[in-house]
């Protein structure tokens, strides 16, 4: 007898790490990968915070902390919105989590009921929809491009048949870097208040831009959920760290599913946190490199024939059409794999409709990993 298994966990999967055991296997057998698939620094934690975690680690038991987080983490990360925006946050409204896929879950278990429709751009995150999706909730994709600079809009919504009942905004946005521009960041926000949609503020990127500003929604919306993390910005990926900051009716609620489904946020991943905030040079020098490895593929892949994409306005990746070249993105990526060496995500990750004439470039590694892809893929293009 066949014992099933649950519908809600029949999600695609996450393609990005699909490509990343691809090239893991390649690299097995002596092959020499570049790795621009994958959204990851390739920093670690900065020095001081590692140094700071180390001493804590001889004498402290780094048993539970409470559920929300611990209060000095929560307070350091409202002194941080009056550093970087001059916008007053109340630590009492601070719910820190096990990265932002924690936040992601706990965000839609307390605002959304099964059933409920949230809305969301395409291309986009592929883990928002398929998070909604086992949880019984509908992704509806709005098909986004150039002319609204990849970023859904209030006249998207106001088309939409039916009003949803939250609105997921990623600025800058994976995979195409863009920015909402504050204008209309806040004409979002204010019709999402007005008409009982909550929006859904993805800002795990923020602090790395290159010239353009990003809003954030904790000072606009006094409904929004603000979704953050230290992977990107504060290069913590591997110690899954995040922040909610949310309205203080959702606290409560946010600490009973916590309680129940992470028991606390890592302890020590805390104390990093907490020490990472005093590391603004390394990780001003991080975004600077970024910075650098930006404008090295901006230069370089039209001369190899990627000539169109997204304004690379933010995060670490650069969304390129790649639909004159007359090949579907899943193969073209494959063979890119395979032939040059270079590993990256094809756009059907991120969109359903459009995915197959993408493919998204990740520079959140070296500036010699950049050049050196660069060349390889020139001469695999020639």
């Amino acid at each position: 007898m066949t014992i099933k298994v649950a519908k809600r966990a029949l999600v695609p999967p996450f393609i990005v790490m699909d490509v990343m055991r691809d090239a893991a296997a390649l690299e097995a057998q002596g092959r020499s990968i570049i790795h621009l698939e994958v959204g990851q620094p390739s920093t670690g934690i900065p020095r001081a915070a590692a140094r700071k975690i180390a001493s804590v680690l001889e004498g402290d038991p780094l048993g539970y902390t409470v559920a929300s987080g611990l209060p000095a983490l929560c307070a350091r990360i409202a002194q941080h919105y009056r550093e970087t925006s001059n916008t007053a946050v109340d630590p009492g409204r601070i719910f820190v989590t096990t990265g932002s896929s924690g936040a992601f879950v706990l965000a839609f278990l307390a605002a959304f009921e099964a059933g409920d429709r949230v809305a969301l751009a395409a291309p986009g995150y592929p883990a928002y929809r398929h998070i909604l999706t086992s949880l019984g909730i509908v992704p509806e994709l709005i098909e986004v491009d150039a002319t609204t600079r990849y970023q859904p809009t209030v006249d998207h919504l106001k088309k939409m048949a039916r009003l949803p009942s939250g609105l997921i905004v990623g600025s800058p946005a994976n995979p195409t870097g863009t920015i909402v521009p504050e204008d209309e960041f806040r004409a979002l926000a204010a019709f999402c208040d007005a008409n009982g949609v909550r929006l859904i503020s993805d800002e795990i990127y923020h602090g790395i831009t290159y010239g353009m500003k990003a809003t954030t929604a904790a000072g606009i919306s006094h409904s929004a959920v603000v979704i953050n993390s230290f992977s990107k910005y504060f290069s913590m990926t591997g110690w899954r760290l995040g922040w909610l900051v949310v309205p203080k009716d959702m606290m409560r609620p946010l600490e009973c599913l916590a309680q129940n489904l992470f028991i606390s946020p890592p302890t020590v991943s805390q104390v990093g946190g907490i020490a990472v905030f005093d590391c603004k040079d390394e990780l001003e020098a991080n975004v600077t490199r970024y910075a650098r490895n930006r404008a090295v593929l901006l230069k370089r892949l039209p001369e190899i024939g990627f000539t169109t994409f997204a304004p690379a306005d933010g995060a670490f990746y650069i969304y390129a059409d790649i639909s004159h070249f007359g090949e579907d993105a899943a193969r073209f990526c494959a063979r890119m794999l395979n032939e040059a060496g270079v590993a990256t995500t094809p756009g059907i990750d991120f969109d359903p409709f459009k995915g197959h004439q993408f493919v998204r470039f990740s520079f959140a590694g070296a500036t010699a990993d950049m050049e050196e892809a660069c060349d390889r893929l020139a001469k695999w293009r020639a």
